[in-house]
C-alpha cells in the first residue's frame, strides 16, 4: 500500500506500547510490523527491563531496528529482579499505571523533536491505558489492543456487573470448593451460558478491595475512551461475542490471527526483528523432522505459568506412562521458587522418545506435520497458534482468562479436552484419548476446519480480518474517529 492510499502525503507515525510481558509483546510486535508494512513509521516502546532481557536473549544489536522502525524505552517503576523472570503481574500493573505517564509524555516530546515524522497515532495495550491521556494531550487517535480472546475480554468487561450482582468478591474461601464455582450466568452478551469457574481467575478473591479486580474494571472503563479496540481473533471463531461488544464499546476490530497476517510481509529486515525474552532453541525442529506425522505431543505452559514440583512430577509420569513421543518446553523458572528437578527414572525411561527444551520457536513447532496434540495452559497466543496449526489441545488453564479460553476450546470449538486433575493416571488417559481415541480424532477434524477458517479470515482480498485491518488503517488511525 502506498502513502496515497492512506489518504496522507506525510508518512504516518504509530507509537506502539505493549504491556511488558511476553504474551503481550509478541502480538503487539506483529501488529506493529503490519502497520509498518502498510506505510507507517513505527516507534515501539518497551520498558527498560524488557529491553535488556530482549538484548540478552536475541543479541546486542537485535533491536537496532530500521530507520523507520525504532525502539525506545521507558522505566516501569519497579526494582529490577535478580533473575530473568516475568515480573509479578499485580506489581507491574500497579507500577505502570502509577509511574509511566510522565516518562511516556517526555518520550513523545523527544520523538516529535527528532528527525522522525511527527507522531500521528498511538496503539497501546489495553492495560496500558495511561497512554490515552498522552494521546489526548497530543490530539491524536489512540487504538487500544486488548490481547486476550474476545470471550476473555468480554468477561473482563462484565466484572463490574458481577460485583453489582453480588457474585464477586466471594463471601469466603469455601466458595472455591462448595459448588459455588458452578453457578451459571446467562446474561453475558454473546455467551449463552458460563460458570463462575470459567470466568477469568481474578474473580477468585474474598477481598472487596482486591487490586486486580479494581485495576481490570478501571482499564475496561478506560477502553470506552479509545478511538477503537483491536482484538487478535477472527469473526468466524468468536462471532457472537464480537457482536456483543457493539453496544458496550467503541468500534471493535477483529484482526487475527496476526501470525497469519504477518506471513504476507515480504521484508527480510523487518521479519528479522523478534521479541522472545527467552533464548529460543531450534534443535527441536531437527528432532521433529524425523518423527512420523501427528505422532508427537507438544507440551508448553507458556511464559508465566508456574507449577509446584509435585505437579511437574505428575505431568512427567503422565507423559512417560502414556508411551507417547513428546517435546516438552520447561522454562528455568517454571517451578515456583525452586529449581526444576525431573526424576532421573523419568529421564531414563523417556530418553528415546522425549525432547526437553528451555524455550522453542512455538509457531514453527505448532505448524510442524509431526505434532499431533498440544498440552497447553490455554493462553490466548498459544490457543490461536494451535488453531492455525490445526492441532487439538489438552487444556490446563492456570490464571487470568485462560479458564475462559479453555471453556470455549472444549465446548464451543470442539478441539480441546480439559485436565481437571493433575494426576498421572488422568493425564496418561487424556493423552491416549488425544492421540489415539475417537474423541481425539473428532477434535483433530474440528481443529483442521478451524485452521481453514483462520486462513480464510487472514487472506486477501475478502477475508474478514484482512478487511478489518484495511479499515482500521484507513478510517481510524488517520484520526477521523478521534474522540474527545
Amino acid at each position: 500500500m502506498n502513502m496515497d492510499s492512506l489518504g496522507t502525503t506525510k508518512k504516518p507515525h504509530a507509537v506502539c506500547v505493549p504491556h511488558p510481558t511476553q504474551g503481550h509483546i509478541n502480538p503487539m510486535l506483529k501488529l506493529a510490523k503490519l502497520l509498518h508494512f502498510k506505510g507507517f513509521h513505527i516507534t515501539f516502546v518497551n520498558t527498560d527491563y524488557t529491553h535488556k532481557r530482549l538484548l540478552k536473549s536475541r543479541g546486542p544489536h537485535s533491536l537496532d531496528g530500521l530507520s523507520s522502525f525504532r525502539f525506545e524505552t521507558i522505566p516501569d517503576g519497579l526494582p529490577e529482579p535478580l533473575v530473568d523472570a516475568t515480573q509479578d503481574i499485580p506489581s507491574l500493573c500497579y507500577s505502570t499505571r502509577r509511574t509511566c505517564l510522565p516518562h511516556f509524555t517526555n518520550l513523545l516530546t523527544k520523538i516529535n523533536n527528532s528527525d522522525a515524522p511527527p507522531v500521528t497515532c498511538i496503539v497501546a495495550d489495553g492495560v496500558m491505558s495511561f497512554t490515552l491521556d498522552a494521546a489526548r494531550e497530543l490530539g491524536v487517535p489512540e487504538v487500544l489492543f486488548w490481547t486476550p480472546s474476545a470471550c476473555g475480554f468480554m468477561c473482563y468487561v462484565q466484572l463490574q456487573q458481577l460485583i453489582q450482582n453480588g457474585l464477586v468478591p466471594f463471601k469466603d474461601s469455601n466458595c472455591l470448593t462448595n459448588g459455588y464455582m458452578d453457578t451459571t450466568i446467562n446474561w453475558v452478551p454473546g455467551i449463552k451460558e458460563i460458570r463462575l469457574r470459567d470466568i477469568p481467575s481474578f474473580i477468585r478473591t474474598t477481598d472487596p478491595d482486591d487490586f486486580m479486580l479494581e485495576f481490570l474494571q478501571w482499564e475496561c472503563g478506560r477502553a470506552r475512551e479509545a478511538s477503537a479496540i483491536v482484538l487478535n481473533t477472527f469473526d468466524a471463531l468468536e462471532h457472537d461475542v464480537l457482536e456483543g461488544f457493539a453496544s458496550l464499546l467503541p468500534p471493535v476490530y477483529s484482526i487475527g490471527p496476526l501470525n497469519l497476517l504477518v506471513k504476507d510481509i515480504d521484508d527480510k529486515n523487518l521479519n528479522a526483528i523478534e521479541s522472545n525474552l527467552w533464548k529460543e532453541e531450534f534443535e527441536c525442529l531437527k528432532w521433529l523432522g524425523i518423527k512420523e506425522p501427528n505422532s508427537v505431543v507438544y507440551v508448553n505452559f507458556g511464559s508465566i505459568t508456574v507449577l509446584t514440583s509435585d505437579q511437574l512430577i505428575e505431568f512427567a509420569w503422565g507423559l512417560a506412562n502414556s508411551n507417547k513421543t513428546f517435546l516438552w518446553v520447561i522454562r528455568p523458572d517454571v517451578v515456583r521458587g525452586e529449581n526444576v528437578v525431573l526424576p532421573p527414572e523419568f529421564v531414563e525411561q523417556t530418553k528415546n522418545r522425549g525432547f526437553l527444551s528451555n524455550w522453542c520457536p512455538q509457531e514453527q513447532v505448532l505448524t510442524h506435520p509431526s505434532i499431533g496434540g498440544f498440552l497447553t495452559h490455554s493462553g490466548w497466543n498459544s490457543t490461536l497458534e494451535s488453531v492455525c496449526g490445526g492441532v487439538p489441545m489438552l487444556c490446563w488453564p492456570f490464571f487470568a482468562e485462560q479458564q475462559t479460553n479453555c471453556l470455549f476450546c472444549c465446548k464451543e470449538w470442539g478441539m480441546g479436552l480439559e485436565i481437571e486433575d493433575v494426576k498421572r493416571d488422568k493425564i496418561e488417559s487424556l493423552l491416549r484419548e488425544l492421540m489415539d481415541g475417537e474423541k481425539g480424532k473428532q477434535m483433530r477434524d474440528k481443529a483442521l476446519q478451524w485452521k481453514e477458517l483462520a486462513k480464510s479470515a487472514a487472506s486477501g482480498p475478502h477475508g474478514s480480518s484482512f478487511l478489518n485491518l484495511e479499515k482500521l488503517v484507513r478510517e481510524v488511525l488517520p484520526g477521523k474517529s478521534v474522540r474527545n
